[in-house]
This record gives C-alpha cells, structure tokens and sequence, in this order.
C-alpha cells in the first residue's frame, strides 16, 4: 500500500491575488479571437493564471467577464490575470506588433511549424492568437501573424479544443521562458 497522500489545499502555497499581481510574468499575451464558448474563455483565464501570462485580450464576440459560465471554470482568474476587451482583434495585434510583440497564430497553415520545432526565445515577447472554435482564426488575423504554431495528432480529429489546444502550447511557452530561465 501506498504512503502517498494527497495534499491539502493550504499545503500548496498558493499565493492570493495582489502577491500574483506582483510575479514576474512571463512575456506572453494570450489572444482570443471571437472565441464563443464562455466555458473556453473561463478555461483559458485559469491557464494563464497558472502559467503567469502577462494578460489577455478578449477581441471580437469573445465573451467577457463577470458572467457565471467563465466564472465556472475560471476559479476566479478573471480577477488575477490582466485582460482588455476589443471589438477589433486586428487592431490590438497591429497595437501589439508595434510593442514588439510575435505575433504566434495558433492555426494549421502553410506556414505552420509543428509546436515542437518553434524556437521560444527567451529575449522575445509573445501574442499567441486562439481562434474561433468553428473558423479557426480570421483570414484577417491571419495575415497579421508573424508566424504559427500547430499541434501535430495522430488520430481521425484534426483539431483540438479550442481552451486544451491553448494549454498545450502555453504550457511549453512557460516551461521555456519561466522554467528553464529558473535553472
């Protein structure tokens, strides 16, 4: 028999909000272009938490917070992590751009790489851009994007969901630039 214990809450150290608004975060924007699921957005909001995104931005119909839905699976990360709302996705990535940001278009395309094969550097800043749940990204984001990532499956489906598909790729982003910067 295993000795094995599941740990308690308060034996994880989870820091409260204003200590995590303090972290140094990681140099990625997560962008969510008209994303229609509440559940998605809520999801994706946790992930970022977790991975210490830097914000998010919430472009096109992407639902918004407060709503009960986001909150379900958010946990409460619409309150730790920074996130705007726009109307006009193409116009926050042009903003973004001109910061200085990749603009990291998470879409099967010509010019995808598969995940595995992009070089995360660490001295760049990142916008990685989910698409709709149906579409995908919009053809005019698309030509926006600087470059793009794809998760490379096996299996009859050739797309993930939209909120597991952005934790996969947000996990590797934040093992390169928070994990291995750590060692």
């Amino acid at each position: 028999m295993s000795t094995t214990k599941k740990l308690k809450l308060e034996e994880l150290n989870r820091v409260d909000i204003p200590t995590f608004k303090k972290l140094e975060k990681i140099p990625v924007v997560v962008v969510l272009d008209n994303i229609r699921s509440m559940l998605n957005v809520g999801s994706l909001f946790r992930t970022s938490d977790a991975f210490l995104v830097e914000k998010m931005i919430l472009g096109g119909i992407t639902p918004r917070p407060p709503h009960r839905d986001i909150q379900k699976a958010a946990l409460g990360a619409t309150e730790s992590v920074d996130w705007i709302a726009c109307e006009d996705t193409a116009g926050a990535l042009k903003k973004l751009l001109e910061d200085g940001y990749e603009i990291v278009g998470i879409e099967q395309t010509t010019a995808s790489k598969p995940l595995e094969e992009f070089v995360i550097a660490p001295a760049s800043k990142y916008a990685l851009v989910l698409g709709n749940e149906v579409e995908g990204l919009s053809q005019e984001v698309v030509e926006l994007c600087t470059s793009f990532i794809e998760i490379p499956q096996s299996g009859t489906k050739h797309s993930l969901n939209v909120s597991v598909c952005g934790s996969i790729v947000l996990w590797e982003f934040y093992r390169e630039l928070h994990l291995n910067i750590k060692k």
